[in-house]
């Protein structure tokens, strides 16, 4: 019987207790009702022939119920306590029935044959797509997720992720050369006149400044002009430059071919040919990037930038309410819907979870067994009897009463054979 107490087992494990002290107590009845049988037909007998048949079951009776209760509690337990070999074999041969189990179980249902076929027979892209379908399902995955994401986020270290951050942008942006691949862009842009349009805008820019800040102009060139200069001589120059400047970019801007379109053209092509051959414009260039990156402002800003992404992602996981988590729910009902209906997309997702499934069983499948043996070799031996009586004992208790009525059928048998063959028996 199980030692620990009521009160430390599990409400299903109370219930189980109880059940088996049940039928403890049914199977010991049977056992002494046969005994009071026997004794009071072995007493009467002679006085009643008949008992002697009565006898022969009851005798019949307690041999099973006897050699029954032997068995069963040999699994357990030694029988009164007494040194019988080959008993208490749960408690003693534990370990072997840890390591037994784990090998069942992989060889049995840890088969990649056994995995593939159960997939096989299973929809699971389509039941998968019925459950996500549901806006209540696909909520629960998205806070679910976003609990996980939320806790990978609050894990990881600033200064960690700042570190790694430097160091990829080291290893994929600093430490690779740009002038050759930045002079064969440039070289491309130029080849295919796709600069015009930022020269347009920037003419039109510049327009656009120039009309509106005319003031500007005051003094510009004016104030380096000698002191004896009449002051209506200072507004004329300023005005002649302000709309010299105004005539200059409206030229540009409708003559796509004016001089100063072409200057840059050829400005533009001659750096795309530096930056691809020129060690001396190649090495300027390589300098002006370490000097940017090295700057401790450079640094600064990309800490900040992680920080205010890391605490503007937390706020939109944590509210169910925001467009972050709002358009995952979409999302997720969008897939559900697709799984459905898609009949190849469902084909797709079936094989694979069925090839990663056999994947992790042929790769893994000793690992996940060896957790039943290492558990089992981590419990205490009485835990261990405790634990599988719990289990299994009440099924048992019912082999002793079975033992019990077999036997004295059995003898009942025997002893009305034995009379009918050899009379006066």
């Amino acid at each position: 019987m199980p030692r620990t107490p009521m009160a430390l087992l599990s409400p299903p494990d109370q219930e189980r207790l109880r059940a088996l002290r049940v039928m403890k107590a049914i199977a010991l009845g049977a056992l002494i009702f046969m005994a009071i049988a026997f004794v009071i037909a072995f007493w009467l007998q002679e006085r009643h022939p008949w008992l002697s048949y009565v006898r022969a079951a009851a005798e019949g009776g307690m041999v099973g119920a006897l050699a029954d209760w032997f068995a069963v509690t040999a699994l357990f337990r030694r029988p009164l306590g007494l040194p019988i070999p080959h008993t208490a074999i749960i408690p003693n041969r534990k370990d072997e029935i840890g390591r037994t189990l784990g090998e069942f179980v992989e060889t049995n249902f840890l088969a990649a044959d056994v995995v593939r076929t159960k997939l096989a027979s299973t929809a699971i892209a389509l039941r998968a797509g019925e459950w996500l379908q549901q806006p209540a399902h696909a909520e629960r995955v998205a806070a679910e997720g976003s609990a996980i994401a939320t806790g990978v986020l609050n894990a990881l270290s600033d200064d960690d992720v700042r570190d790694l951050i430097t160091d990829l942008a080291r290893e994929h942006l600093v430490q690779p050369e740009w002038g050759p691949p930045a002079g064969a862009w440039l070289e491309k842009i130029v080849e295919s006149d796709a600069h015009r349009g930022a020269i347009d805008l920037a003419a039109d820019s510049i327009s656009t400044w120039l009309i509106a800040n005319e003031d500007a102009f005051h003094g510009l060139v004016s104030r380096r002009l000698p002191g004896w200069v009449p002051k209506l001589a200072h507004r004329f120059v300023d005005d002649t430059v302000y709309h010299e400047a105004v005539k200059f970019v409206d030229a540009v801007r409708a003559d796509p071919q004016h001089p100063a379109r072409l200057a840059i053209d050829g400005y533009l092509a001659r750096l795309a040919e530096n930056l691809q051959n020129d060690p001396v414009t190649r090495r300027k260039l390589e300098n002006a990037k370490a000097s940017l990156f090295d700057s401790p402002r450079v640094g600064a800003l990309a800490a900040e930038a992680w920080n205010t992404a890391k605490n503007g992602l937390i706020r939109s996981l944590a509210d169910p309410q925001s467009s972050l988590r709002l358009r995952a729910v979409q999302a997720l009902e969008e897939v559900g819907e697709r799984l459905t209906k898609d009949a190849a997309l469902q084909r797709r997702v079936d094989s694979w979870v069925s090839e990663a499934a056999v994947f992790l069983v042929d790769r893994y499948r000793h690992d996940i067994a060896s957790i039943i043996t290492d558990t089992v070799e981590r419990w205490d031996p009485a835990e261990t009897t405790e634990k599988i009586e719990l289990m299994v004992g009440r099924d048992l208790q019912y082999i002793r009463l079975n033992g019990t009525v077999v036997g004295a059928l059995a003898g009942l048998a025997i002893f009305s054979i034995a009379h009918a063959v050899i009379p006066g028996v």
